[in-house]
């Protein structure tokens, strides 16, 4: 399906666009407000009902499922006090993953990979907002990659409702490359299959195509990766004040897991690389056995030709023609030189 592309050349910069696919029929709102001692969870929440993160004291995290709602998506936002370059990013699923920081907020956009059984790769924009107690995700559609974490907060599992909301970043961005790690785990067990090529069998060239459809999810996956490395590599070289101190180690860990999503893509893709010479190679060698076989039997039937060729001439004048016994004597030559043709390549191992 062609994507939708967003013009810039607006008529009415105030006019929002969205890009994307319809998922869900209507916008929902799901509401979590938690403290070291509270909890609370507002399910099926409507945007309208929606009015602000009330008490300072406590964290946020309001997850919405579908954006395709232009005027909803500008309304919450404006309650928040989001910058209309957010809304538009948040409304444009096709752009590159992106991080910007404003004056009381973060932006921060990416790609998530959803879980598939066939051999396409499925993937979805994901932005969070992250303020200095709230945290606002929108997702395209409904997905149960953050199911762990809403059952923490429910049951106050582990140490999430005792810490700050760029903890619960952290989690859900470990969630997502999560399903990273997955997609590729399959893409891994799809693809063992072209280290084992038979030498003596004729690859089908459909072999390429697939593997050359693997080699572009890789790709794919390494590119939507990147832009995570770099916003924690970011994190990593300044300060923020909406990270707390003792939370930068969650973020490398973040980045150590962006680096091993590469380096097993690059794995794979070296892999199928070999995968592709080995294909040629086999290709290569099974036309010289084919050109071996053709030169073995051309190089027999050149001298029994020539020997036919001179017999075959009309010349009046040819002794051989009158002799009694000259045709067995020339069926006789012709056997002979055939077997030791054929003794002589069989000694060489040309067959």
């Amino acid at each position: 399906m062609k994507k939708k592309r967003l013009n810039r050349k607006k008529n009415n910069p105030l006019k929002f666009v969205f890009t994307g696919t319809q998922f869900e029929k209507e916008i929902s709102l799901q509401l979590f407000e938690y403290s070291e001692d509270s909890f609370m969870e507002l399910s099926h929440l409507k945007a309208t009902d929606f009015n602000n993160f009330a008490t300072k004291n406590k964290q946020y995290w309001l997850n919405t499922h579908g954006i395709h709602d232009v005027e909803v998506i500008e309304n919450l936002c404006k309650k928040i006090g989001i910058h209309n370059l957010t809304i538009q990013d948040i409304l444009d699923v096709n752009q590159r993953p992106k991080f910007q920081e404003y004056e009381n907020y973060w932006f921060f956009s990416l790609q998530s990979i959803l879980p598939s059984e066939t051999n396409e790769i499925n993937s979805e924009q994901i932005s969070f907002i992250l303020g200095k107690n709230f945290l606002v995700s929108f997702q395209e559609r409904k997905a149960d990659y953050f199911t762990h974490i809403r059952h923490r907060l429910r049951e106050k599992t582990g140490i999430l409702h005792e810490r700050s909301v760029d903890y619960l970043l952290y989690l859900l961005i470990e969630a997502i490359l999560d399903n990273y790690f997955k997609t590729i785990d399959t893409i891994e067990t799809n693809t063992e299959k072209f280290g084992i090529i038979d030498i003596n069998e004729d690859p089908s060239p459909a072999i390429l195509k697939e593997i050359e459809v693997y080699k572009t999810q890789l790709n794919h996956l390494k590119k939507n990766v990147n832009p995570i490395k770099e916003f924690i590599t970011k994190i990593e070289r300044e300060e923020f004040a909406l990270i707390d101190k003792r939370h930068i180690k969650y973020f490398f860990e973040l980045k150590d897991l962006c680096l091993t999503i590469i380096d097993n893509c690059e794995k794979i893709e070296n892999s199928l690389s070999s995968s592709i010479e080995l294909f040629f190679s086999v290709q290569g060698h099974r036309m010289n056995q084919v050109m071996k076989t053709l030169t073995v039997v051309s190089s027999i039937f050149i001298p029994l030709t020539f020997i036919a060729g001179i017999y075959g001439m009309n010349f009046v004048n040819m002794p051989e023609l009158h002799f009694k016994w000259g045709y067995h004597i020339v069926w006789a030559v012709i056997i002979v030189i055939f077997g030791a043709m054929i003794a002589y390549f069989k000694r060489k191992n040309w067959f």
